[in-house]
């Protein structure tokens, strides 16, 4: 196996892949066809060299793929709904007038943003309040909320050992329930079978084997590169950050929480960032839970789901040129 660098993220009936400074997200719209749409992003880390530095840009990297997933799921969404539209007034052109009406009411309302507020500053501000919403909620869900819970036993338990450890296994059963909780929505269980998709595919590349449905499918659906290993590592790590954290006032314990996300983010990256580039008995030894919960998160794809999957790498990653580059000819391979 040798890291190829690509990292991807499923979406609303799609994937989302990235390499370097571009990414493509590939969707299937309910004609059956896969919109492929290519852009660039840069990154908060573009401009600022010390961004990039182990143990800082761990943190930096999460808020940029907060960033990039929520845009990407946007982006998604936007091509569903309007093939959905398409369709609905292809089916319903008798009632055309009732519905441009209704279209241009809605103009109407949006013309008082559009001439204040530019579309690029309204998607900035809406992508801007949204990952804010969601570090917010992540924060309280998964940090402050096992430390609440764990104060229940300073009644019984005297020590800050103990109480910790508690503190962080029932931050991962938190973490474990809601993935598996989610598991049970329509769209969420799509969305993880394109995870697998994704999975697939990095995997048959950094296999070197022609980038295929037939071999795609034969592929490992689990990565050591996944967000959720990486989620897993920030909720394990926690657990001996907090240990050494021994604050009695419950103030500046929930400050300690969110204060120490950057510098647990930090470490978990550098642990993943490993993972991914060793093939070491211990480093897969570590990876080995995050990949077990990655059973939850990633399910066996459809063909169709795969080749939307391969169109995604396609668009941004020459995999023929790495693959001859790295395991020499690939033609005769099956």
């Amino acid at each position: 196996m040798k890291s190829s660098g690509i990292g991807g993220q499923a979406v609303l009936e799609g994937i989302m892949m990235k390499n370097g400074t571009w990414y493509a997200v590939a969707v299937r719209k309910p004609d059956g066809t896969i919109d492929v749409t290519k852009e660039e992003y840069l990154g908060i880390t573009q401009n600022h060299s010390w961004m990039k530095k182990p143990f800082v840009r761990g943190a930096f990297n999460m808020i940029d793929s907060l960033i990039l997933g929520m845009r990407t799921l946007t982006q998604s969404t936007t091509i569903l709904e309007e093939a959905e539209e398409e369709a609905e007034k292809a089916e319903k052109a008798a009632s055309f007038n009732t519905e441009g009406k209704e279209k241009s009411a809605a103009d109407e309302k949006e013309s008082f943003w559009d001439k204040h507020i530019s579309k690029e500053q309204q998607e900035k501000l809406l992508m801007g309040g949204t990952v804010a919403f969601s570090v917010v909620l992540a924060v309280a869900i998964f940090m402050l909320l096992p430390m609440f819970c764990a104060r229940f036993l300073e009644r019984w338990l005297d020590s800050h050992l103990l109480i910790s450890v508690f503190e962080g296994v029932l931050r991962v059963v938190i973490f474990v329930v809601y993935v598996w909780a989610i598991s049970f929505m329509e769209d969420i269980r799509r969305t993880y079978m394109y995870h697998g998709a994704e999975h697939k595919c990095i995997n048959c590349i950094e296999h070197g084997l022609p980038l295929t449905v037939e071999n795609v499918r034969k592929s490992s659906k689990e990565h050591k590169r996944c967000g959720t290993s990486f989620m897993l590592f920030v909720m394990l790590i926690s657990i001996f950050v907090f240990m050494f954290l021994q604050m009695d006032n419950v103030l500046l314990r929930m400050v300690s929480r969110i204060v120490f996300v950057p510098v647990i983010a930090g470490i978990s990256y550098e642990v993943l960032r490993l993972a991914g580039n060793s093939d070491h008995w211990l480093v897969n030894l570590v990876s080995r839970p995050g990949l077990l919960l990655q059973g939850l998160t990633t399910s066996e794809p459809a063909d169709d789901m795969i080749e939307v999957a391969i169109r995604a790498v396609e668009a941004v990653f020459d995999w023929r040129a790495y693959e001859e580059e790295n395991f020499g000819r690939q033609d005769e391979k099956e």
